[in-house]
């Protein structure tokens, strides 16, 4: 092999790779990253550990074709560091060299045959707007646990209905629904790691379109110049309870600017005492934001709203619903509270990409 590249573009893919793949694996073969050079003047980066496989292709001028195994982050490492705009990578013996101008790395090849390879995509089930997948799968996959402990709540439940597709997470504290148009081909109905989830979809170029292909065992999105795919999470979705709290019975509605409440509940975190609370009071035109800390002291401060319904009081977890409000940045949003320690709704209208986006926070405490 022999190819020389875009330093920048060569090591944004490289990094990308290493980044998507699980760092905890033993075998070097499956920490490696794949080169492969394409008669079409392109370099495929790949990598895979049997779970969960990526491939990157970025363009290149080949001078000698060929196929390699490297360790991964080393490589991604060295392309970071690199101040030349070209690089060249070239095989020399038992060494893939990265040359510039005045400089010279050397990295181990690996066994190439070791290499499980990167599994063919499942079978297609539709496309969607990169840009419309990517605003609705970020805030959705805020709402997910990250505790591995339960895997379940670590997941999206992707669903499609008819010419709408469903994504819905939850931590069991919270709870985040989204639905976006998209041009189905066949079903889809599976649950998916959101961590990987949020990470891919930032990956294709907002005016890409995205393949959405799925079958049993694995989901896989694919984009012009490049493709993931994922083993799906074995255990059964509680899609019917979740689906429930969205049928919320409204003690009160209020219409406020998503980023004045942001700040204002930010503002209050340091009082947010040791629960790490803030406490929302609906008065007759405004909101108050407080937070009351022993030791820090404590703080309020009006927003300006729209109310209708009951003056209720609620107290939130702050983090929870700082996380709520910045999925809806730059945006109105309605607040449907619930009396008692039923959850919170927050909600907007859709907006250019068609995504809607609706939002559940449960209360700490009501306060009377």
């Amino acid at each position: 092999m022999d190819l020389t590249a875009t330093t920048a573009d060569l090591a944004g893919a490289a990094a990308e790779v290493a980044r998507l793949l699980p760092t905890r694996v033993h075998d070097p073969v499956l920490a490696g990253l794949v080169l492969r050079t394409t008669g079409a003047g392109e370099v495929e980066l790949a990598g895979s550990d049997r779970e969960r496989a990526v491939r990157l292709v970025r363009h290149a001028t080949v001078h000698t074709e060929g196929t390699v195994l490297v360790p991964a982050k080393p490589l991604a490492e060295t392309l970071r560091t690199l101040d030349s705009p070209q690089v060249r990578l070239v095989v020399e013996g038992s060494r893939l060299a990265v040359r510039t101008s005045n400089a010279r790395f050397a990295l181990p090849l690996l066994e190439v045959a070791a290499h499980p390879g990167v599994p063919p995509l499942p079978t297609l089930a539709g496309h969607v707007s990169a840009a419309s997948l990517a605003a609705a799968v970020l805030p959705v996959a805020g709402a997910a646990s990250r505790d591995d402990a339960l895997p379940v709540f670590t997941g999206i439940r992707v669903h499609a209905v008819d010419d709408r597709l469903e994504l819905l997470a939850t931590d069991r504290y919270r709870m985040a629904f989204a639905t976006l148009p998209w041009q189905p081909t066949g079903p889809l109905d599976v649950l998916a790691p959101a961590a990987l989830l949020a990470d891919v979809v930032r990956q294709p170029s907002p005016g890409d379109q995205v393949s959405l292909r799925a079958d049993l065992d694995r989901l896989g999105l694919s984009w012009p110049g490049g493709s993931v795919s994922t083993a799906l999470l074995a255990a059964p979705f509680p899609d019917d309870r979740a689906r429930k709290l969205l049928e919320a019975v409204i003690d009160s509605t209020v219409l406020v600017d998503a980023d004045a409440l942001a700040g204002a509940v930010r503002r209050a975190t340091p009082y947010a005492g040791p629960h790490g609370s803030v406490t929302i009071q609906v008065d007759d035109s405004e909101l108050r934001v407080k937070g009351s800390d022993p030791q820090n002291g404590e703080s309020e401060e009006s927003v300006k709203a729209t109310v209708d319904g009951n003056r209720l009081t609620k107290t939130f977890q702050a983090r929870y619903l700082s996380d709520a409000l910045k999925a809806f940045t730059g945006k109105r949003i309605e607040l449907r509270i619930q009396d008692g320690l039923r959850s919170t709704v927050l909600t907007s209208p859709a907006g250019d990409d068609g995504v809607e986006l609706t939002y559940l926070v449960v209360p700490l405490r009501t306060v009377a």
